[in-house]
């Protein structure tokens, strides 16, 4: 039977978002149905609603979300009725190339629930990430469903199925941080602050906050950052290398996802250092380096897709830590809000007021 419940929606290009009512279907074959009890308003959201991502309107917003298990379908094995989930949008399948190769955080099968969500007129919605959860219930495929410990609060557990995670794996798993290490983040919101909690939580020596705002550096002092740099007042380049006796840092960050930032970044590597590209660009930005630089100062240049994740092997243990006092994941939450109050989110976010807002329901 289906559920009429309220959802989030982006219904044309620029236009702000409103509440519907979407109607929900029980789960069918492989697909699973969740009561969300708190969403993430993410950048990925105002992508979407700006057509930055596509252009299958209306959207369904929401994706960085957690809540229970309501109804699975059947063939669903491994998860029932009143599991505590983390939604992920890259669920592995075991299957394709990457995965039978020991690479499944590259898998890249899709998992979407097959059966559509609607508008009360019979629009058929686009979830957002395959997700959907700004609303009361979503439908999503099982495999995108990862149970964690329930202890943890909603509001927080939910920001590791995206952001959080996507700075914290930028850091752990792609740019494999280690002790001693010298690190420099550029760009200290939610994914970059993340990064730096990473960098600190895998025992870098020394790590480097850059941003044009003073207000995110301070902000990303309390994740772990041993020094900061503002970019309007200061070569961000020279001082990472006189910050680091001269050599560059030995992983640096993007979390910007922009060719300047992105330049700054190769150029504040110590030689055959690593930067990781975490940060989102549009797709007209283009990259222009010399191939001699690229070449003569060897190391690595990584992009990090969800920070190397696989769910069901990070979430839990992320989880953890944080139950044991080790990963301070709820000072990401700077407001919860209700479902209405998701277009204000964006516009606070928009001029960097908040690292995030959450949506509980």
């Amino acid at each position: 039977m289906p559920h009429e419940v309220n959802g989030v929606i982006a219904s044309r290009k620029g236009a702000p978002v409103r509440i519907e009512t979407v109607v929900v279907p029980d789960p069918g074959p492989g697909e699973a149905l969740v009561s969300v009890q708190a969403c993430g308003v993410c950048h990925t959201d105002l992508h979407y609603r700006e057509g930055a991502i596509g252009d299958d309107f209306p959207y369904l917003l929401g994706h960085e979300a957690a809540g229970l298990v309501e109804a699975v379908g059947p063939d669903v094995t491994g998860l029932q009725p009143g599991d505590f989930v983390i939604l992920n949008w890259r669920a592995v399948c075991g299957q394709c190339r990457a995965c039978l190769r020991g690479r499944p955080w590259y898998c890249f099968a899709t998992h979407n629930a097959t059966q559509k969500m609607t508008l009360t007129n019979g629009a058929v919605l686009s979830p957002a990430l395959g997700i959907g959860a700004f609303a009361d219930k979503t439908l999503v495929a099982a495999g995108q469903c990862t149970k964690v410990n329930p202890a943890i609060k909603p509001e927080v557990a939910g920001l590791l199925g995206c952001g959080v995670m996507a700075g914290l794996g930028a850091a752990l798993n792609t740019g494999a941080v280690t002790r001693g290490d010298s690190v420099a983040v550029f760009g200290c919101g939610g994914v970059g602050d993340a990064a730096i909690l990473g960098a600190s939580l895998a025992g870098a020596r020394k790590i480097i906050a850059v941003d044009i705002d003073n207000r995110k550096l301070d902000w990303a002092c309390e994740f772990g950052a041993t020094d900061t740099v503002n970019s309007v007042i200061t070569d961000p380049v020279e001082q990472i290398r006189a910050l680091t006796e001269g050599h560059g840092a030995d992983v640096v960050i993007e979390a910007v996802g922009r060719p300047e930032t992105y330049t700054q970044a190769f150029y504040s590597r110590d030689l055959a250092g690593t930067v990781v590209l975490v940060g989102v660009p549009n797709p007209q930005m283009r990259l222009d380096l010399p191939l001699a630089d690229v070449f003569g100062r060897g190391g690595a240049l990584k992009s990090s897709w969800y920070g190397d994740c696989l769910p069901t092997r990070d979430f839990p243990m992320l989880v953890d830590l944080h139950l044991q006092g080790r990963l301070p994941l709820d000072k990401f939450v700077s407001e919860t809000i209700s479902l209405d109050g998701v277009e204000e989110a964006f516009e606070k976010m928009q001029r960097g007021e908040v690292l995030r807002s959450v949506v509980l329901l």
